[in-house]
């Protein structure tokens, strides 16, 4: 029965490989072979080779030192924490809150064993996640230093301790999510605000990673006294890697009598944890007046929750809200720094800057793309919307001022921005600007029209919709096409007529193709939600 659950637990994992959601059946054999390949050569490929790469710069300068544990202590610390990461949400989601629990759980199973094989699956996935680091390293060790017999057995062992530390760590953490979870109103702003954070501290280490190896490397012997020191179950967690013995029973010891206590603790609160619904607030009816609205407000205030109510949906379609506010931000604290200097990289054509500058807002602006799924996310109950008394064309002009809403304030506000500390003529500013509005209109017409020409009302994940359409695809490819354009067809040939005639050609060419779309999608786009 164990291994019947986890081939079940595993088969749910990777159920996208073999199960086309689009489609609503299972992918043919060299599709489902297509996909494990393409798994594989970006999981040992791609993250393998990053980490070997890693390695590589780290192994031979430390272990010519003899700084072999600090080594080992580092890439077993980073290998910990892409484990954890990895496996976490699986366990909030396979352990705590699968959505078979209740069924699971009234069969003849004993409740260990519905538990162990869950377990299983959550430690196989952060040995997967926490190999791909620790593997390469142990590689390139072997292959720097040389293998002993001590080596081969510390860095064995090492790597099964790291898989069970793992383990015991996201089930912790695991346990953690799903008692907030239980607490929170509001799940997706939640989810949306840990995945930026996570985002932004990707790319604060990434930028800093080369100054931070550089100097780790030329201080190795000062940092490992430190941590020797200060930190000394660090130091006997690289010390296992080398072979000592010591070590190797200290640090088993300790991760397996943490994994005890939270197998017991877990075994404990499973059953509450699994078949909890989750706290009820008691309210106290209160007697209001409700204010009455217009059909166009209430269709309108459904876009907009069903955005706010997706975390897929606004991380997917709607993070170039974020990237135009702190681009707004970063114009009044070094823009007009960052003009100068860009100034003085075209000095024969000064007027290049501010096409530059209006191409950049474009392309932050086309990385919104709400209105290209919201067709698609009506989905089967498309019938729903087109039952209401209220015409079609008010159903899509909601779409349409769901987008500009989201996208033009924030727009908007990074003009404001420009417009401020821009040190270009006034005329210049105004084609600016207006080619970015005009652009900004342009986008939710643009997306709209794509998603009613390519919709997908036959899904089961409303990541379908939102992640895998042609027209979520060609509408952020077509705007970044578009910012291409504005910039390449300036350096090309636009400066030979000139800042002003070129812009202005551009923002009329924007206006026409909006009031095109706008045409278009008032009749026969109207016709074609109607028919859907």
């Amino acid at each position: 029965m164990l291994k019947i659950l986890v081939k079940k637990q595993l088969g749910e994992i990777f159920r996208s490989y073999t199960y086309d959601a689009k489609k609503n059946k299972a992918r043919s054999k060299g599709a489902t072979i297509g996909f494990f390949v393409f798994f594989i050569v970006l999981m040992v490929g791609v993250l393998g080779g990053l980490f070997t790469f890693l390695s590589l710069a780290m192994c031979e300068p430390m272990a010519a030192v003899g700084m072999d544990w600090l080594y080992f202590t580092l890439m077993t610390l980073l290998a910990a924490f892409l484990g954890t990461f990895g496996s976490v949400f699986n366990t909030y989601s396979s352990l705590y809150m699968a959505k078979d629990n209740d069924l699971l759980l009234s069969m003849p199973i004993p409740v260990r064993t519905i538990m162990a094989a869950r377990l299983v699956s959550v430690y196989l996935m952060g040995l997967m996640y926490s190999g791909i680091v620790l593997l390469p390293a142990i590689i390139v060790y072997w292959v720097t230093v040389g293998m002993t017999v001590q080596t081969v057995l510390g860095c064995v062992v090492q790597l099964l301790l790291l898989s069970v530390f793992v383990l015991t760590l996201s089930c912790a953490l695991g346990w953690l999510v799903a008692k907030i979870s239980r607490k929170l109103k509001n799940k997706s702003f939640v989810t949306v605000i840990i995945s930026l954070v996570f985002i932004g501290a990707y790319y604060f280490f990434y930028a800093k990673a080369q100054t931070l190896l550089t100097e780790l490397v030329e201080n190795a012997v000062y940092y490992g006294d430190t941590i020797r020191s200060s930190a000394y179950p660090l130091y006997l967690v690289g010390r296992v890697a080398v072979g000592d013995g010591a070590a190797m029973a200290i640090v088993a010891a300790a991760v397996l009598a943490v994994f005890a206590l939270v197998w017991y603790l877990i075994a404990r609160s499973f059953l509450r944890l699994a078949t909890s619904t989750g706290a009820v607030a008691r309210k106290e009816y209160k007697e209001k007046t409700v204010r009455r609205r217009s059909a166009d407000a209430a269709l309108l205030s459904r876009e907009l929750n069903r955005f706010t109510s997706s975390a897929n949906y606004m991380l997917n379609c709607g993070l170039g809200i974020l990237g135009l506010v702190l681009g707004a931000a970063a114009v009044l604290w070094k823009g007009a720094d960052f003009f100068s200097t860009l100034e003085l990289l075209f000095p024969d054509s000064v007027e290049t800057v501010p096409v530059l500058l209006a191409a950049a807002a474009c392309m932050l602006v086309s990385m919104n793309d709400m209105a290209a799924p919201s067709v698609s996310l009506e989905g089967k109950s498309l019938w729903l919307v087109q039952s209401m008394p209220v015409t079609t064309w008010q159903v899509l002009r909601a779409k349409l001022r769901m987008h500009l809403l989201l996208s033009g304030i924030p727009a908007a506000l990074l003009c404001v921005c420009i417009a401020i500390v821009s040190p270009f003529p006034a005329a210049q500013t105004t084609l600016l600007l207006a080619v970015a509005v005009l652009f900004t209109v342009l986008s939710a017409f643009l997306n709209l029209f794509l998603g009613l020409k390519m919709p997908i009302l036959h899904w089961t994940n409303e990541i379908t919709p939102i992640k895998q359409s042609g027209a979520v695809t060609i509408a952020l490819f077509g705007g970044w096409a578009y910012a291409a354009l504005l910039a390449g067809g300036f350096l090309l040939v636009g400066w030979r007529i000139g800042f002003t005639a070129y812009m202005a050609a551009f923002a009329g060419a924007t206006l026409a193709g909006c009031v095109a779309l706008f045409i278009w999608l008032k009749k026969k786009g109207c016709r074609i939600f109607a028919a859907l």
